[in-house]
């Protein structure tokens, strides 16, 4: 494995992290110098200059090997979470080393928790530097990278099938050089789109972007202590909530929608049950906050339902109501949408619910093969039939994903949580949703937790946003052959 060539494309990644806090300065400037200006460009420079330094003094390789690519991937996750830590630890304020490793991870793993108590007591610059890194962290930042820098050259076919899951590669049916540019091009059009709509709505530009941002990434960091609810306005949630739903749909079936393929969002197999989840969940949260008298409303309590099913299944994690306010069976559907999560190929984290459609349809294999044992069942995903490695794949993926949950909440619950807390913040964190119930609800953080917790769930946050076994895979690298 060659380190220096590890290095090189590690350090294109920071140059693009580096112009994301160069912007961020500019802002900084722009409003009156605030106190985010220095902190922003300096960190800028040292991050350009950790970018920059393997660039000028090792050559550029025409390919890469798949533990390469691997090393590459998650070694450009874990230091832009890394150099991400730089503005806030020089601005200071509650931004203790293990609370600005929190907020840097939450930030480009799009899970979007936070350790802050008073968000808006942050300048400006800082503000939206929190929401670029969701950004970027968002379409994910190798994959910006592949794009915008093309000095990667050939290897970007390497290092996409990296980044990319299996069940997202699947999707897209069209060549790996090609999926690069639609995911920016859906991601920048539906940001702008967004931006424009939330301003027409009455946001100020700057929360209006910052929020679009967010919203596009399905990260959920607001410029706002109150989140979305601070606004209290039914346009800019149905905004919110249309560009939230839209961003978790895979991209490759958005683009495929907008050039009129055949292949689209309308046939669709997993985004049937997708939409058929959140509207079941929608019911269900609104009829019992309804019969429980917290809203008097029926349309109040479907507009909360629906903004808090439809933001925390995408895993954005906005938020309209307390929702520890709600009924314990709203809660339980809640947490259910927030395990199964949106679909591959979009910016969401999670399990995915491509996984538990497959996971579903093998059951119902199952049971037919013991009714049956001389049939020959094939399991169909819009008429594809799923080979036995990609059956396996989803099998082993659900497992792992449920007992790191029951692993995470032991461990939380050791260190002093309720059932509740603990439960719920290792689905949000390893579902990269944001908010869970207890002490970190929707319009709480995760300032008061243990700083031991604190690492283990940053780490839970990398491992879902490299899908676990992209995480997993570099402790063994020195046994691939």
């Amino acid at each position: 494995m060659r380190v220096s060539i590890i290095l090189r494309y590690i350090g294109t990644v920071m140059l693009c992290v580096s112009a994301f806090m160069m912007v961020s300065a500019g802002i900084s400037y722009m409003n009156n110098v605030d106190s985010g200006f220095y902190p922003l460009l300096l960190s800028s420079l040292l991050t350009l200059t950790l970018g920059a330094f393997p660039l000028l003094f090792v050559p550029r390789a025409k390919s890469i090997s798949n533990k390469e690519g691997f090393t590459i991937v998650v070694g450009s996750w874990v230091l832009a979470s890394v150099v991400g830590m730089f503005p806030y630890l020089i601005w200071g304020g509650e931004f203790s080393l293990i609370n600005a490793w929190f907020e840097s991870v939450s930030g480009y793993t799009a899970t979007g928790a936070t350790i802050l108590n008073d968000i808006q007591y942050l300048p400006q610059g800082l503000l939206f530097y929190r929401t670029s890194s969701n950004w970027l962290g968002g379409v994910g930042v190798v994959m910006f990278a592949l794009v915008i820098l093309p000095s990667l050259g050939t290897s970007r076919m390497s290092l996409s099938n990296v980044e990319l899951s299996s069940l997202a590669k699947d999707n897209y049916r069209y060549r790996t050089q090609i999926i690069v540019r639609i995911l920016l091009i859906v991601y920048v059009g539906l940001t702008i789109a967004t931006t424009l709509a939330l301003k027409l709505a009455g946001l100020r530009w700057f929360d209006a972007l910052n929020h679009a941002m967010s919203a596009c990434a399905t990260a959920g960091f607001s410029t706002k202590n109150a989140s979305i609810a601070f606004y209290d306005n039914v346009a800019v949630e149905l905004i919110l909530a249309g560009a939230m739903l839209i961003s978790s749909l895979h991209f490759g079936l958005i683009y495929a929608t907008f050039i009129r393929k055949g292949n689209n969002v309308f046939r669709s197999e997993v985004v049937r049950t997708y939409l058929s989840i959140i509207a079941i969940a929608t019911l269900l949260v609104a009829t019992s906050i309804f019969g429980a008298n917290i809203y008097t409303d029926i349309w109040e309590a479907l507009r909360h339902s629906f903004f808090q099913v439809v933001s925390l299944i995408t895993t954005t994690g906005f938020a309209t109501a307390d929702t520890n306010l709600w009924t314990p069976f709203a809660i339980v559907v809640l947490i259910f949408v927030s395990v199964v999560c949106a679909c591959a190929g979009s910016t969401s984290g999670g399990m995915k619910v491509d996984r538990l459609l497959i996971f579903c349809k093998i059951l119902m294999a199952k049971i037919r093969r013991q009714q049956h044992p001389n049939a020959i069942i094939r399991i169909r995903v819009d008429g594809v039939v799923q080979d036995a490695e990609m059956l396996n794949g989803v099998v082993v993926f659900i497992v792992t994903y449920i007992g790191l949950i029951f692993f995470a909440t032991f461990t939380n619950t050791l260190f002093g949580q309720d059932l509740m807390t603990a439960f719920s913040s290792a689905v949000a964190c390893i579902g990269n949703v944001g908010p869970g119930f207890g002490e970190v609800g929707s319009m709480g953080n995760f300032a008061d937790i243990p700083v031991i917790l604190k690492l283990q769930n940053s780490i839970l946050m990398l491992m879902g946003r490299l899908e676990i076994f992209g995480f997993i895979q570099l402790i063994f690298l020195k046994w691939w052959r």
